[in-house]
């Protein structure tokens, strides 16, 4: 009996088990068999009505999307549809896994153009993105219908006229983004009643009149990603202070006048502000300094004149970034500027501070990634104290005198170096090529000397620029052989990262003579190349190892002593697009390989010793005369059209068409001569012979009669 039990003991669990799934089996078998298709049929049919309403257009020239500040590269994502029935499986489509209702609709980056007439009957939308398209027109007001939305994104397209006023029944609605459209009109007094959002983005339109107060009821807003780039006019409304939640507040480019407004208060949570690009006046407020939170901070493009300083707790410990360019600033660099100790990005360009570099921003050695002090009056040297991780250092067109500080060296980081335009006396920095990521380095106007020897090569510079200062010698033939950067940059890495030199709160921005003229690049690409020794004492022959720099953009040789022959292996510059060899002595011909570079669209030759055939390639005919002026032997098609008057024609051209010709007049006159010759005999013999023939006038001349009888009388005597 206890064996038995035992038995039935041990044999419990396992029968159990069977049981338990068996009666598992069983309930599938008996179930309803499962759905074969999500998608409710009338969704799928909107869905495909939507579709065939729209064109896909594919750009040739291709571009990019930024997705949360991720690069997309786009693609038409309404291709996969009607592959099957089920459109919760189509790309771009989210269901509600229970319902098989669509609930968000992502079509951004999708190459779709048309305009948006039909209804989007999709009545369980939560979420709706159609931003970076080719949409137009205006946005359909039926979209207010959608009241479950929470999230609707329309930029990035061409949607035009106002805002439909059925967007005020998206009660649901946290984050709004109808930027960069053309939509116009006022901002409506009903955005107030948006209660729920916590993001909201109109910039870059065309909105006009005043922003509506109400926006101030939002109080849930964390984010203003901006008003900015639109014709809105008038105060910033002081209801803005009330929104506690605050942490991105953009109000740039609004054209707003008057002193700098009372944003917000010290408690609040806000991080970054930006009210550039108005006309702000006055000083910036000293409690700005005290919000804890603070990280970046842009002031540039006011008339702002000086800064109060704070009697509360001391400046933000966070602020990252303060970029105060381009105002009226006067005075020293103000101390509190060292005591910002997570400072990163500092930008001071463009106003009127004068004095020495306070020798306190030591204090920011450890922490200074970019430093722009250029376009002010800023006197004495540059510091010698180490900015270990700096960037980017931009102290161009001040008064700057002294050598480059050596410590320079050992800032490793640094691919921006600007100190053009200030009184420097120093030799050539060949030291400064031992920085493993140098990209910039501007010298020109200054009091540099000497040589331009190299070392060592400059791995990664792409930008050069020497020019009016007091260099000179000779450059070797293989001076530019490792200069890599300018001769293959495009890489991979270059193409998939920011397109322009700088971070996500800064760029750098540079002053260049390209195309003939000054040109200043707010934002440097970053595969832009660009070589100016122009305006120094260099001699000796142009290396014939440039030709190796086949990225460059911008050659200017110009200006110097250079003689002997334009290199033929500039032919081989294929990306160049603008070329300066005048003021020069160079002699022989301009190299008809030249005539093949398709992207040259400036160039010029003038006052130089050149000679000879020009190439003939459309852009050489498309050229000034006065970019071949002043050399003694140019000719060819492409001048003698339009530049007679400048260009002289070369000495044996011209001698042999003067010789040709003084030859062919010879012939003719020596023609004429003998002619002469040859007819006054015969006129003489005529004239007497015809003056005896009328005084005399005999018988056989006068009477042909007679003539006759004598005739006859011969004949008759010769037979008698």
């Amino acid at each position: 009996m206890k064996a038995y039990w035992n038995i039935t003991k041990s044999t419990i669990p396992i029968t159990l088990s069977v049981l338990f799934l068996f009666i598992k089996n069983q309930d599938n078998v008996f179930a309803a068999p499962p759905r074969l298709h999500l998608c409710r049929p009338e969704q799928r049919d909107a869905l495909v009505k939507l579709k065939n309403k729209l064109e896909v257009f594919i750009s040739p020239f291709g571009y990019n999307c930024y997705v949360n500040g991720t690069i997309v590269t786009p693609h038409p994502k309404t291709v996969s549809w009607e592959i099957n029935n089920d459109c919760c499986t189509w790309e771009g489509i989210t269901c509600n896994p229970e319902s098989g209702e669509v609930i968000k609709l992502d079509l951004s980056c999708s190459y779709l153009r048309g305009q948006l007439h039909s209804n989007i009957s999709l009545h369980s939308l939560t979420a709706l993105d159609l931003s970076s398209n080719d949409f137009n027109g205006q946005i359909m007001s039926s979209l207010g219908n959608l009241s479950l939305l929470t999230s609707l994104d329309l930029s990035y397209n061409r949607f035009s006229g106002e805002i439909p006023s059925s967007f005020g029944n998206l009660s649901h609605l946290t984050s709004l983004d109808l930027s960069d459209n053309q939509l116009s009109g006022q901002l409506p007094s009903w955005i107030g009643n948006l209660s729920h959002l916590t993001q909201l983005d109109l910039s870059s339109n065309n909105f006009s009149g005043q922003i509506p107060s109400t926006i101030g009821k939002l109080s849930h807003l964390t984010f203003l990603l901006s008003l900015g780039n639109n014709k809105l006019i008038g105060p910033i409304p002081s209801s803005i202070s009330k929104q506690t939640n605050l942490q991105y507040l953009d109000l740039s480019n609004l054209n707003t006048q008057g002193p700098f407004p009372e944003l917000v208060k010290t408690k609040q949570l806000l991080t970054d502000l930006d009210v550039s690009k108005n006309k702000l006046k006055g000083q910036v407020p000293g409690w700005l300094w005290t919000l804890p939170y603070l990280r970046h901070v842009d002031l540039s493009n006011n008339n702002l004149i000086n800064f109060e300083r704070s009697t509360r707790s001391g400046p933000s410990l966070m602020m990252a970034a303060l970029l105060v360019s381009n105002n009226n600033f006067t005075g020293n660099i103000p101390s509190f500027i060292c005591e910002l100790p997570s400072l990163r990005t500092l930008d001071l360009s463009n106003n009127n501070f004068d004095g020495v570099i306070p020798s306190c921003m030591a204090n920011l050695r450890r922490t200074l990634s970019d430093l722009n002090l250029a376009q002010n009056r800023l006197h004495g040297g540059l510091p010698e104290y180490i900015f270990k991780y700096l960037r980017s250092f931009d102290v161009g067109h001040n008064q700057l005198t002294g050598k480059l500080p050596r410590a320079l060296i050992h800032s490793t980081y640094l691919e921006v170096l600007n100190v053009g335009n200030n009184v420097i006396n120093d030799t050539f920095p060949f030291w400064l090529s031992s920085l493993p990521n140098l990209k910039v380095l501007v010298l020109r106007s200054n009091l540099f000397h000497g040589p331009i020897l190299l070392q060592a090569p400059f791995p990664k510079l792409q930008i050069i620029d020497v020019s009016h200062n007091h260099f000179n010698g000779a450059l070797p033939s293989d001076y530019f052989v490792k200069w890599s950067a300018m001769s293959s940059l495009a890489t991979n890495e270059d193409k998939l990262s920011r397109k322009y030199m700088g971070d996500v709160y800064y760029y750098d921005s540079l002053v260049l003579m390209n195309k003939g003229v000054v040109m200043e690049l707010v934002r440097i690409l970053k595969i832009y190349t660009a070589l100016d020794f122009s305006r120094n004492k260099l001699e000796g022959k142009i290396p014939r190892s440039i030709g190796l720099l086949k990225e460059l953009h911008v050659l200017n040789l110009s200006n110097n002593t250079f003689t002997g022959h334009i290199p033929s292996s500039m032919g081989n510059l294929s990306a160049l697009e603008s070329l300066d060899v005048s003021q020069n002595q160079l002699s022989g011909e301009i190299p008809q390989e030249l005539g093949s570079l398709s992207y040259l669209a400036y160039m010029n030759f003038s006052h130089n010793q050149l000679a000879g055939l020009v190439p003939g390639g459309t852009q050489f005919r498309r050229q000034n005369c006065s970019s071949f002026e002043g050399n003694k032997g140019l000719f060819g098609p492409s001048l003698e059209e339009d530049c007679r008057d400048i260009i002289h024609t070369p000495a044996s051209h011209k001698q042999y068409e003067t010789t040709e010709e003084s030859e062919e007049e010879d012939e003719e006159v020596l023609s004429w001569i003998a002619a002469v010759i040859g007819a006054v005999p015969g006129v003489i013999l005529g004239l007497t012979i015809g003056y005896i023939l009328v005084s005399y006038r005999p018988e056989w001349f006068v009477n042909p009669c007679v003539r006759k009888k004598h005739k006859h009388r011969r004949r008759s005597n010769a037979t008698h």
